[in-house]
């Protein structure tokens, strides 16, 4: 049986997989869940994955949700190169760390601003306060700097002088406030950098790909009644 991956490439962790699979050569059948049309919700995707969120994977009869062990799963199973999750104990901790980190922090300013500033007015028409993006942007801010500060330092790439998953999951994180019209890059030419080695060893159509839905997200047209229903308890939070 061929590996099935349900994606969404609006979904930052679904880009992420998406282009490990495919940089590493990793057979697979796409299965595109559209999560603005709320197919996430619905009792066919409930049995791959009974969280109702992508990414997530069925290999035969085994289902895997969260994008960090998908990813780690096919990094195991398909032996891919030993730079993306490194062999040495120490250098291995450095990619685990910003795994763990970017849950709570740059993902989740990167997601709140990509909503706030383009999909809840654009999508789903609803304003939001200046002072809510305000305060969004400035938290964003703040994580870049921890990520050059604390993770990129004078490297070439996360955990060291190879690209790793943490680039990865990283430069795909920041095209969500790219793609809402935010450059994250002018002011940072240290983080400039290292997102030009991150495409170039990822491969600059690969990433383009990857990226074409999200930074056509602009263009949505506006949700219709029953999808800004369906959305409106996912959304609230991104409001405050």
């Amino acid at each position: 049986m061929v590996l099935e991956l349900y994606l969404d490439l609006l979904s930052q962790p679904c880009c992420a997989v998406y282009i490990f699979a495919k940089k590493n050569g990793i057979p697979f059948e796409l299965r595109t869940v559209d999560l603005l049309k709320g197919q996430h919700f619905s009792d066919d995707f409930a049995q791959v994955n009974p969280l109702r969120k992508v990414p997530a994977l069925k290999d035969g009869d085994f289902t895997l949700a969260e994008s960090v062990a998908i990813l780690l799963y096919l990094s195991r199973k398909y032996e891919t190169p030993n730079h993306w999750y490194p062999q040495d104990l120490q250098t291995r901790a450095r990619v685990d760390e910003y795994l763990s980190w970017q849950h709570t922090d740059l993902q989740t300013s990167c997601i709140r601003t990509m909503w706030q500033k383009m999909l809840l007015p654009v999508f789903l028409g609803q304003p939001v306060p200046p002072e809510t993006l305000a305060s969004t942007l400035a938290k964003l801010d703040r994580c870049l700097q921890l990520l050059e500060d604390k993770f990129l330092k004078d490297q070439d790439f996360l955990a060291g002088p190879h690209i790793s998953l943490a680039d990865l999951v990283a430069i795909t994180e920041l095209m969500h406030p790219v793609s809402a019209g935010c450059d994250l890059f002018k002011s940072r030419p240290k983080l400039a950098a290292w997102r030009q080695r991150v495409e170039a060893e990822v491969g600059e159509d690969l990433f383009q790909e990857a990226h074409a839905a999200i930074m056509k997200a602009k263009d949505l047209p506006p949700a219709d009644k029953a999808i800004k229903e369906k959305l409106k308890p996912l959304v609230q939070p991104l409001l405050h």
